[in-house]
Formats: structure tokens, C-alpha cells, sequence
């Protein structure tokens, strides 16, 4: 997650409403596993410009995580109109990332 990210956490009924390709990041800014995955994140995302990244600060309490049963940051939820297709969680590299973004966008 980066410092300068926003977090403005969508409602699980606006996720399911999304049209289209969609990754979810829950994470938090001083989260260290977070913040060594970005440079492998949004390396893979340049290759998807269309695909809508939603960074969401998550934690105890934090309903939309909850709702994915999230447990370990960062978890990235790739969605295909509103719909969870996978997920990677504390990605190691970044083909971890980019399949799954090939999935939601193919077709």
C-alpha cells in the first residue's frame, strides 16, 4: 500500500456491482508485506490499464474485508463484474499478479 494511497472503502454492495475487471488490495499503509509487494503490483497492473485497483485499508471491525474473509495482507480479490475469480494473497513475484489479471480480462 502506498502512504499516499486513499481509502475510501467501497460497500460490498457496490463491489458486486462492479462492471468489468476489478482488483481489490486490502492491506494497510505501514503493513511491510504491503509495501514490498507495490513495485510488483502495479508492475503488473501497467499492463492492465482498464482494470479498475481498489485499495482498501483493512483490519479488525473493517466490514468489506470481513466480507471476503480476508486474513493476511495483502490480499488482492481479482473480480469479474462483481464476482470473485481469485485471489493471491502476499504475492512473491509478479506473475502471481498478472495471471490472474489475464483471467478477468480475457474474452
Amino acid at each position: 500500500m502506498n502512504a499516499s494511497a486513499s481509502f475510501e472503502e467501497p460497500s460490498r454492495a457496490q463491489v458486486d456491482a462492479l462492471a468489468g475487471a476489478a482488483v481489490l488490495e486490502f492491506g494497510t499503509s505501514w503493513c511491510g508485506w504491503c509495501r514490498r509487494a507495490q513495485p510488483l503490483i502495479q508492475s503488473a497492473l501497467a499492463a492492465h490499464p482498464l482494470v479498475r485497483h481498489i485499495k482498501v485499508e483493512d483490519g479488525p471491525g473493517r466490514p468489506l474485508g470481513r466480507s471476503f474473509r480476508v486474513k493476511l495482507w495483502p490480499t488482492l480479490v481479482f473480480l469479474r463484474d462483481g464476482q470473485e475469480v481469485d485471489r493471491v494473497v502476499r504475492p512473491a513475484d509478479e506473475a502471481a499478479v498478472a495471471a490472474p489479471l489475464e483471467q478477468i480480462t480475457a474474452g
